[in-house]
């Protein structure tokens, strides 16, 4: 991506270096700052300061922008804002009741049946598509990250030499907070990253990454959500597009840490032990971003008592609708 160009350059690149410093990642902000930046050189390129009248622009409501969309844009300007007080800057900071609220996103989770039309609508890429790499690629990232339970980024942006496939363990280093960690993979993802890797290195020999797109580069959020979409349209035939659940590629991560509670449940294991190694595995900063997905577990299997509530009382209500 480009630098930023406009006269707030230099502060929204200070900006983005603080964030980083208190261990947020540099991608969660870039994308709408170069938006925001673009919007200065077209609207106010000769302006330096961040005034109210600049910023009312701003939150003017594109066309068919959804409230979503528009709050994200909202909240970045308003740290944008927010940092520049703080280092003794003029700057309008938006109000925080500017900024909506949309509704709590309930993730979906997948039945083993869906899964298992998903899937096979992923393998059927390879007959739908002009592009080898992606005809490799797509059955493969999505397996990944499901039975790995990554987030959708630390499976798009893996690179390869951090894939070890002699002992099945992957370095996981694009992470929230920055903090590696290291998952294993099963034997049956084993084997088929082997063959995987066999195929991909005919195709993108020079790539430093895992999965990369036709350029070698590593799938965009957008793009990986793209394929993700048109699987899941695939898997559904006969059903229109509009009725379909909302889905993501995130939702393959609540799907596996549901999966592993269940099992647990019904290894009768104790939960509030065996949640710290979920933890660990899925490289949560906070226990409370775990204990999250019993609120995603079956009723019948949420009065099981492999739950021990009185441990999780002060824990669950606390969990925000994203968890890492």
């Amino acid at each position: 991506m480009n630098q930023f160009t406009s006269n707030f350059a230099p502060l929204i690149e200070e900006m983005l270096v603080y964030k980083e410093s208190l261990g947020y990642s540099r991608a969660t902000y870039e994308s709408r700052l170069h938006d925001f930046d673009r919007f200065c050189l077209t609207h106010f390129p000769e302006e330096s300061l961040l005034k109210k009248e600049m910023v009312l622009k701003w939150m003017e409501k594109r066309p068919n922008e959804s409230v979503q969309n528009l709050n994200a844009r909202g909240q970045i300007i308003r740290g944008l804002g927010q940092y520049l007080n703080s280092i003794g800057m003029e700057a309008y900071i938006l109000p925080e009741r500017f900024i909506g609220h949309a509704g709590r996103f309930t993730p979906y989770m997948f039945s083993d049946a869906e899964l298992k039309a998903f899937f096979i609508a992923a393998d059927e890429v390879a007959s739908n598509t002009v592009d080898p790499g992606k005809s490799i690629v797509i059955p493969v990232i999505f397996r990944l990250i499901y039975t790995c339970g990554l987030r959708p980024n630390e499976g798009r942006e893996l690179k390869r030499q951090n894939v070890n496939l002699d002992t099945g363990e992957i370095l996981i280093t694009k992470t929230k907070r920055h903090k590696e960690r290291i998952v294993v993979l099963s034997d049956d993802m084993l084997n088929l990253c082997k063959a995987y890797e066999t195929r991909r290195n005919m195709i993108f020999p020079d790539s430093e990454y895992f999965f990369p797109c036709a350029d070698g580069q590593a799938y965009s959020q957008r793009q990986l959500q793209r394929e993700f979409i048109s699987c899941w349209i695939r898997a559904n035939p006969g059903k229109s597009p509009n009725i379909l659940p909302r889905v993501r590629v995130y939702d393959l991560r609540h799907r596996f840490a549901s999966g592993i509670l269940n099992k647990w449940l019904d290894e009768k294991r104790n939960l509030s032990a065996m949640l710290p190694y979920l933890r660990a595995y899925m490289g949560h900063e906070k226990i409370s971003s775990t204990a999250y997905y019993i609120h995603l577990l079956p009723e019948n299997l949420i009065k099981s008592a492999g739950i021990d509530w009185n441990g999780f009382q002060g824990l669950i209500p606390e969990v925000d609708v994203w968890p890492e």
